[in-house]
């Protein structure tokens, strides 16, 4: 992406930074590289995501054996396990945010390191059996999920704290999503196409030049810079649920976020069984899909100055309504109709991937907590989203199985099942959220005043 996408933002631009290892920025983001140095530990975060959400689930029930219904649950309860940690890790990101900002980087290579490790064992498990794999999943997954999910608090508060208006938190949320998106794709070619050991050196190269490069990041805002007390209840964590702005919020997003997580959990059994597709089409698929989500962002950060930050994710939520719909229509061999769904598609991506994260800071910054209780909000918000997760796999996969489809079927009715899973149901949850939208925060309906939310 351009550095100019980050020349005109200020997320910097509050009257002090924290001092720390290095010196504190000022005024807009002065050096082309410090959007880059802050955004590209979200590569190796996403990254690791879809080896963790996509690939495992099916390497688990392919290569190694392990019955669907059987991961299905398990992730679910690992998901679910993980999720009620989150505003725990957020209340220790506050709680690390108001010492010396090199704690919060040390703490941050730990957990890098504790990932890459469970990774490399999740992949390569160092027993047999379906009891002891199963096991070995669901202790491999927890430890790998927490310290990954303690490593995203901490560098989405860092963000946070960097403040801005609407199109400045954009940019910011732009510059860790971007290089996400690279992450993915690189994941996706690696893992899918060539395998488990080459994606591990990458993710373990790619994490380590992530973490060296938030040394040099900009300086987020310090607690004590603001006149805030740097001590805070632990009854904080409840905060964030007791304001009405936050709790609608949450709604469109994790409505939101259920419509996406089902066809992530489903596409390779999709493209496997009902496309008859490769292992190298498949990776294309993936590729084409999140570079075109990539490409999309500066046009929907344009279309954030234009229509505001809620009418753009509306339409990004349609859109992607309209590409994604007719898919469930495919059947066996129509790669190319595919590949254009995964394109198009992918423009819808981009407007979900920049626009929440920037509707979450900015709501942040108007109660009064930046710099002071984001990783409580962010705790709620990753909360949200492993629950979208474990409903996606805890429930789709089960489903399946039981209304007659398993891995491999050359079974019509089991086929055409999968593939309403895999599209409509998707699209109707999806089209539920853009209501949602619409009624609670474009046009909101006309409910009691809440004390707790800020004009």
């Amino acid at each position: 992406r351009p550095a100019q996408c980050l020349a005109g933002a200020q997320p910097g631009s509050h009257s002090a930074m924290a001092a720390s290892a290095t010196p504190a920025h000022t005024g807009p983001l002065p050096r082309w590289w410090s959007g880059p140095a802050y955004g590209l530990l979200g590569l190796p975060l996403a990254f690791v995501a879809l080896p963790l959400y996509v690939v495992l689930p099916h390497h688990y029930a392919t290569t190694l054996g392990l019955p669907l219904a059987s991961v299905g649950a398990l992730l679910m309860l690992v998901r679910l396990l993980d999720a009620a940690a989150e505003p725990l890790l957020g209340r220790w990101s506050d709680h690390l945010y108001q010492g010396p900002l090199r704690g919060v980087l040390w703490v941050a290579g730990g957990s890098a390191l504790v990932q890459l490790l469970g990774l490399a064992g999740l992949f390569f498990p160092a027993v047999q059996g379906p009891q002891a794999l199963a096991a070995w999943m669901v202790a491999g997954l927890l430890l790998t999920c927490l310290a990954h999910s303690q490593l995203v608090i901490a560098h989405q508060a860092w963000g946070v704290r960097l403040g801005g208006d609407a199109v400045q938190r954009g940019h910011v949320v732009a510059w860790r999503e971007g290089p996400g998106l690279i992450g993915v794709v690189t994941a996706s070619a690696l893992s899918v196409a060539w395998g488990a050991e080459p994606m591990l050196w990458v993710f373990a190269l790619a994490l380590w030049m992530g973490w060296l490069a938030l040394w040099w990041a900009p300086r987020p805002v310090a607690a004590l810079a603001q006149g805030v007390s740097a001590r805070l209840p632990w009854s904080a964590i409840w905060q964030p649920l007791r304001e009405m702005a936050f709790r609608r919020l949450l709604a469109v997003f994790v409505c939101n976020g259920i419509a996406s997580a089902i066809p992530a959990a489903l596409m390779l059994f999709f493209a496997q069984d009902r496309l008859q597709a490769t292992q190298e089409q498949i990776a294309l698929f993936l590729v084409l899909y999140f570079v075109s989500g990539a490409l999309s962002m500066p046009g929907w950060l344009r279309v954030v100055r234009r229509w505001g930050l809620e009418r753009a994710w509306l339409g990004g939520m349609l859109l992607a309504i309209a590409c994604f719909g007719w898919t469930a229509w495919l059947s066996s061999g129509q790669i190319a109709a595919f590949a254009l769904i995964c394109a198009l598609s992918g423009i819808a991506l981009g407007a979900d991937l920049a626009l929440p994260g920037a509707l979450l800071a900015r709501l942040v910054e108007r109660q009064g907590a930046q710099g002071r209780s984001e990783g409580a909000y962010l705790g709620w918000w990753n909360l949200a989203t492993k629950l979208n997760l474990a409903l996606a796999a805890g429930a789709a996969l089960p489903l399946l199985q039981w209304g007659g489809y398993s891995p491999g079927t050359l079974d019509a009715q089991g086929l055409q099942r999968l593939a309403w899973a895999y599209a409509v149901l998707p699209c109707a949850l999806k089209l539920l959220a853009a209501a949602l939208l619409y009624r609670l925060l474009i046009r909101p309906f006309p409910l009691l005043p809440d004390p707790g939310v800020a004009p």
